[in-house]
């Protein structure tokens, strides 16, 4: 089997590298970067010694496409993943369009010359603000959780938001190029007759990551909490008690070779992918976690509400355990604590990939 893996230097791409070969007997691997993400250039060399055959290119440019060869699968993990993209002066809402839209057309245009199946890696940022915003918490143990006492927004629960979750506008721009990327996807695999499967992720999270406050949050905030640099917890009261879940891309790596194995859909295209419940932590007890392990250090309050944030989101990923009979293995004690690891083996690391 021959795959190709856009944003394959970046954190996701190259886990995921590395986890289908170890799955997939006899993988072939192409891959495709930019490297414009800071630190990306670190992953092309382990790649290129375990076999990986890279190319240099840009998915936003239709020719990077004409010198790859036909491969069975494309999976589509380049992306600016910020929901902040577009707004946040770092970059424009044309750069963001074109590299998560218009990219993804150019790879379903390849995916279609070689039919191709095509597994896109999509985000929990399709869901609806307003009502993400609206599922009533309450505080407890320095956490948000879900008040199940009130009303709940279809498709949400104690369990987490689940794929019958609104996806009405508001999204954010990010938001908006993914779940039309998702539509596009589906209408390209419908049209010409290819599989596509679409996997709305968490936040995934593990050593090696380039994490940024905006993105990747959990590596980050250990790294800057070992490293003394500032931290805040940003709206909410300034409490750190808004919560997201993590599970590690070598879970994710396990659920694409089931898909890839399996071809094409046989119900549900779309399947949410993340840690869920078991997998979940505040900010807080997130800083208290660090603080057993480095030293204390306490975050800035912060109670100026920033634009798309949300005070709890959890990914109910039920839909896939029935399906694939997938679970998240690798719990998120031991995501952190191999987090930690590169945090003491890597004092540097923000340095490099900011």
């Amino acid at each position: 089997m021959k795959l190709l893996i856009t944003g394959i230097s970046g954190f996701t791409g190259n886990c995921l590298a590395h986890g289908l070969r170890r799955r997939i007997e006899g993988l072939e691997i192409y891959g495709l970067d930019n490297l414009s993400r800071r630190g990306s250039e670190t992953n092309v060399e382990s790649l290129r010694q375990s076999g990986v055959h890279f190319f240099h290119g840009d998915v936003r440019q239709p020719s990077d496409f004409e010198t790859l060869p036909p491969v069975d699968w494309v999976l589509e993990a380049a992306a600016n993943p910020s929901v902040l993209a577009g707004v946040d002066g770092r970059s424009s809402t044309r750069q963001l369009l074109e590299h998560n839209l218009l990219g993804t057309v150019n790879t379903l245009e390849y995916a279609r010359r070689a039919q191709a199946g095509f597994i896109l890696l999509s985000t929990s940022r399709v869901y609806s603000i307003p009502a993400l915003a609206s599922i009533p918490v309450r505080e407890s143990g320095g956490a948000f959780v879900v008040d199940s006492s009130q009303p709940t927004p279809a498709g949400a629960g104690p369990e987490g938001v689940s794929e019958a979750f609104s996806t009405a506008a508001p999204i954010s721009l990010y938001g908006a190029t993914k779940l039309a990327s998702e539509a596009l996807a589906l209408e390209y695999g419908a049209t010409f007759g290819f599989p596509v499967w679409v996997n709305r992720c968490g936040v995934l999270a593990g050593a090696g990551q380039f994490g940024t406050a905006e993105q990747g949050i959990f590596s980050y905030w250990l790294h800057a909490h070992a490293g003394r640099r500032p931290l805040r917890y940003i709206g909410f009261g300034g409490h750190g008690w808004q919560v997201r879940d993590a599970f590690h891309p070598d879970d994710l790596a396990e659920l694409l070779a089931i898909q890839m194995r399996r071809g094409a859909p046989a119900g549900r295209a779309i399947h949410n992918a993340g840690g869920g419940i078991a997998n979940s932590m505040s900010l807080a007890q997130l800083t208290a976690w660090c603080d057993s392990r480095f030293s204390p250090f306490t975050p800035a309050a912060d109670h100026t509400p920033r634009r798309f944030d949300i005070p709890w989101l959890v990914m109910d990923s039920r839909l896939a355990r029935q399906e694939f009979s997938w679970a998240p293995q690798i719990s998120l004690q031991g995501i952190l604590e191999e987090i930690a690891k590169h945090v003491r083996d890597h004092p540097n690391w923000l340095e490099r990939c900011l």
